[in-house]
């Protein structure tokens, strides 16, 4: 026997999104391609001091290029299942120079449609607003045109720039989860936060 399946609307997931290329003052905020694998190790690379403390430990050969080359195409399908969207801020000055990345990690549709937003911001470039303006920018390229309804971001405390970025922007403190994530080894309490999109019926 053959035939054709028709979902409900409810079950049925968005059309992939149009990869994005967002521009404020001073950044180009997209996904990167594979002919930025380059771009993309020399930042972490050049910021492992400054990143390391604050993230998961790395895989085995994070800091090559043979690693970046594979990873990223894996980030390109993510994006393309409607799995991810990872953004790296470029500097509009130099679109060759990465200075800061924002990743919707865990996207959730069905009766969620939210995600876990997470962040980094070059070691040199802390203190100009950039962290600012880039994620502010991507929060609202992940409510327009992702079509999220609930951004999830979570810190430590003692990662106070971070606490004070979100709370610029909006998102509300929600809870505090002790052991909450393996951090550079290490087992690390979280403040949890989140922002909701109040426009979300209007613009699906």
């Amino acid at each position: 026997m053959t035939g054709t399946v028709t979902l409900p609307d409810s079950l049925r997931y968005p059309p992939p999104p149009k990869t994005p290329r967002l521009l404020t003052e001073r950044l180009i905020i997209r996904p990167p391609g594979a002919e930025d694998a380059r771009s993309v190790l020399h930042y972490y690379t050049e910021n492992r001091a400054h990143l390391e403390p604050f993230e998961p430990l790395r895989p085995r050969g994070f800091y090559t290029l043979l690693f970046w080359d594979s990873q990223l195409e894996r980030f390109a399908n993510d994006f393309r299942q409607d799995r991810a969207a990872r953004l790296f801020f470029f500097d509009r000055r130099d679109d060759s120079r990465i200075v800061g990345y924002v990743g919707f990690n865990g996207i959730t549709r069905g009766a969620a449609h939210f995600a876990y937003l997470g962040y980094s911001v070059a070691a040199e470039c802390q203190g100009l607003g950039l962290m600012t303006e880039g994620v502010a920018e991507s929060v609202r390229y992940g409510f327009a045109g992702l079509k999220l309804h609930r951004l999830m971001a979570n810190y430590m405390p003692r990662n106070e720039r971070s606490g004070r970025l979100l709370k610029r922007l909006g998102f509300v403190p929600e809870g505090f989860a002790r052991d909450y994530l393996r951090i550079n080894g290490v087992w690390e309490d979280h403040v949890l936060t989140s922002l909701t999109n109040p426009n979300w019926e209007e613009s699906q």
